[in-house]
């Protein structure tokens, strides 16, 4: 097995295109398995914004042994890869998360997939192994957002609106606003990066993972993690330096990992002694409406303003 890992700094990478009206969208499932009812009326969705929606062929598997995952390895890694090497497709966006995304990403062709160009790539939770395998490996933006088959995705106007304008009209969002305030004030530039903590927290040390988040605006959000479980990440990657140098922190959604001043206590006690901007509830991860973050753009945090704005459009 390659041991690849990414370079020690975040560095911008290249953006891929925006869709248009008539693109081509394949649906994949890396992760847990996907109820058919929301998948359907997950492509409904995509097909009322003149996309056109496809799924893959294992989409609605299920693993004969392990029923947390959406079918086996090798099938859930084939329907990605092909979805990506096919140059019919434009973009590939995720059904939803759960876990599995890990035990595939070594099965996939990298210099395959490196070589069929890119595309938009769309996906949450436990798909922040991809984001950090997509950024290492394929040197891609990809976007932190709501998923085909996902509930918030299915029932929230905002979640939709603001996916649907990252896809097609990218100029439109570049600047995401806190409903919340500083954790610590300052303003701060890097790029961004990030995802849910605790799948941070298990890619360290493992193939075709960033091994710091040197120079970056990290995004980290998390669902259903007692704050003992939260402290323990965030320890984790602190002892193992990945915080070193970072540029500042967007913290988002902490959805049933306790009440949320003591989740906020341990962010700022965990988070604040690292001398950068902090701000919180920036209204991505597992809350209703989140927002569509992309990742490996250079951008501006204000904290005390509860702003991030983009030096260029997510997509080109």
């Amino acid at each position: 097995m390659s041991r690849t890992t990414g370079a020690s700094r975040a560095e911008p990478l290249r953006r891929p295109p925006r869709l248009a009206p008539g693109a081509r969208v394949a649906v994949v499932a890396p992760s847990g398995p996907v109820p058919e009812e929301r998948l359907q009326a997950g492509l409904d969705v995509l097909r009322g914004w003149d996309l056109d929606p496809v799924a893959a062929p294992h989409v609605l598997d299920r693993h004969d042994e392990f029923g947390y995952l959406a079918g086996g390895d090798a099938d859930r890694a084939a329907d990605l890869q092909a979805a990506w090497c096919d140059p019919a497709v434009d973009a590939v966006i995720c059904a939803r998360g759960g876990y599995g995304a890990q035990r595939m990403a070594d099965l996939l062709d990298w210099p395959a997939m490196r070589a069929a160009g890119p595309k938009v790539f769309v996906g949450f939770s436990d798909i922040t192994a991809l984001h950090e395998a997509f950024a290492a490996r394929l040197g891609l933006v990809t976007l932190h957002g709501p998923m085909a088959a996902g509930v918030d995705f299915l029932k929230n106007a905002r979640a939709q609106e603001h996916l649907k304008a990252t896809l097609f009209t990218p100029e439109s969002v570049r600047t995401l606003v806190s409903d919340g305030t500083a954790l610590v004030p300052g303003r701060a530039r890097g790029v961004t990066l990030g995802g849910c903590l605790a799948l941070l927290a298990a890619g360290l040390g493992t193939p075709h993972t960033r091994i710091s988040a040197h120079g970056g605006l990290v995004c980290l959000e998390d669902v259903g993690e007692e704050p003992y479980r939260l402290d323990r990440y965030l320890t984790q990657l602190s002892r193992a330096g990945w915080f070193d140098g970072v540029s500042g922190l967007l913290l988002g959604s902490w959805t049933q990992c306790g009440p949320y001043e003591k989740v906020r206590a341990l962010l700022t006690d965990r988070l604040g002694g690292l001398g950068v901007p902090v701000a919180e509830q920036f209204g991505f991860g597992h809350c209703d409406g989140a927002l569509t973050v992309p990742f490996g753009v250079t951008a501006e945090l204000d904290a005390g303003a509860g702003t991030l704005t983009l030096d260029e459009p997510a997509l080109s």
